[in-house]
């Protein structure tokens, strides 16, 4: 036996000197260290954020950029506890991410910054310190938006009361906090302006001077009805009007006028026969516009009045001249989040909360284009350049 054992354990040494033989080779030439790639100065108008709170571990929220063209992968950012999204700077230099840490990852001191990315590498250039009360909220796309000069950054706060942080992205510093009781989010309207959606269905019309304080504030007289079909905060803007949708499907308009906010022309996204078959809008990110054809693109399914936020697996699209719908997209997958390219041939981005994949179509004639897998854990916004 141990002449039969002392074979077979000069057989195997055989085979693994052997084996190890075979299989060498020249020598693997290491990686070299310090080279970060770079993507192009100017991003196409294909490209796509997706921003993702990632519910599963809050602390590490993450924006991800795909190219919709091809379907690449392109980069990522880390970007902190309760993450809502990235800004994308009006002359495309710098990305502005509002983010919260905690000195013990989940507990300790609580910080709040906004991170200046560099948008051709990705990498964090610096940041400006804001207070301590950011809201945490699920993803809006109000909660953070840049006035239409990009010269301020509003970032809304919830503590639970209610302001917006002043960010000036020329000095790079903090500028002041401005308190909107009763009213939320931010929705820019000029070079110095923006209003907040306040409880009683009126608009909070807010005037910053040149150094980001309150110039000028005033109450509308409300806009929308509350009580028996009240809108969601997903307002859409395009141009001089801000559009927003109630549960029902009832489209309210908001018109930037040299008089000051006016409430436009209301008209609904159901005929008779639709409500009757509980048709409505529904959704995370829930409407998308297309300023060159004047179309509004809106996540439609089948529920009852208390499902405003669930997805649809059907996406409608209407010629917002005539208040029409023009065209039905049957989507692959249901989708919780939109977002329509602003160029000649826009593609649509379609998302979910409860999956990672990531849909694209034609958004003129609705085809579909391609998946792409894996993107993130539990994608929220979309934003494209």
């Amino acid at each position: 036996m141990r002449t039969v054992r002392t074979a077979a354990l000069a057989a195997v040494l055989a085979l693994t000197c052997h084996a190890h033989t075979a299989v060498a080779g020249p020598a693997v030439t290491a990686d070299p260290l310090g080279v970060v790639a770079t993507l192009p100065a100017v991003a196409s108008p294909h490209w796509v954020w997706v921003n993702d709170i990632v519910f599963s571990h809050m602390s590490d929220g993450q924006a991800l950029l795909v190219d919709g063209d091809s379907g690449r992968f392109l980069g990522m950012l880390s970007t902190g506890f309760g993450f809502e999204r990235v800004v994308l700077a009006k002359d495309g230099k710098l990305i502005f991410s509002p983010e919260t840490y905690f000195s013990r990852g989940t507990r300790g001191t609580r910080t709040d910054v906004v991170t200046l990315y560099d948008p051709s590498r990705l990498s964090p250039v610096g940041e400006i310190a804001i207070p301590p009360k950011r809201s945490a909220n699920m993803p809006m796309m109000a909660d953070s938006e840049l006035t239409d000069d990009g010269a301020f950054l509003l970032i809304y706060n919830f503590t639970p009361a209610q302001s917006i942080t002043v960010v000036d992205t020329r000095s790079r510093r903090f500028a002041g906090e401005i308190e909107t009781p009763g009213c939320a989010l931010a929705y820019p309207t000029g070079a110095r302006s923006f209003f907040s959606i306040c409880a009683d269905g009126a608009l909070l019309d807010v005037h910053l001077d040149d150094a980001g304080h309150v110039s000028s504030r005033v109450h509308t007289r409300d806009m929308f009805d509350v009580s028996s079909d009240p809108v969601t905060e997903k307002g859409v803007r395009l141009g001089s009007r801000w559009l927003f949708v109630s549960y029902g499907g009832t489209v309210y308009s908001i018109d930037i006028t040299s008089r000051g906010l006016e409430s436009g022309p209301r008209w609904s996204l159901l005929s008779d026969a639709e409500r009757r078959q509980n048709w409505r809008p529904g959704g995370l990110q829930q409407l998308a516009v297309h300023a060159t054809s004047d179309r509004l693109y809106a996540i439609m399914h089948q529920g009852g009045p208390e499902t405003h936020k669930d997805p649809g697996k059907e996406v409608w699209v209407y010629d917002l001249g005539r208040h029409q719908r023009v065209q039905r997209i049957a989507l692959r997958s249901p989708a919780g989040s939109i977002q329509v390219t602003r160029d000649d041939r826009p593609l649509l981005f379609a998302a979910f909360i409860g999956s990672t994949t990531l849909e694209v179509y034609d958004a003129k004639t609705g085809s579909y284009l391609r998946s792409v897998e894996n993107v993130g854990t539990t994608p929220t916004l979309l934003v494209t350049p």
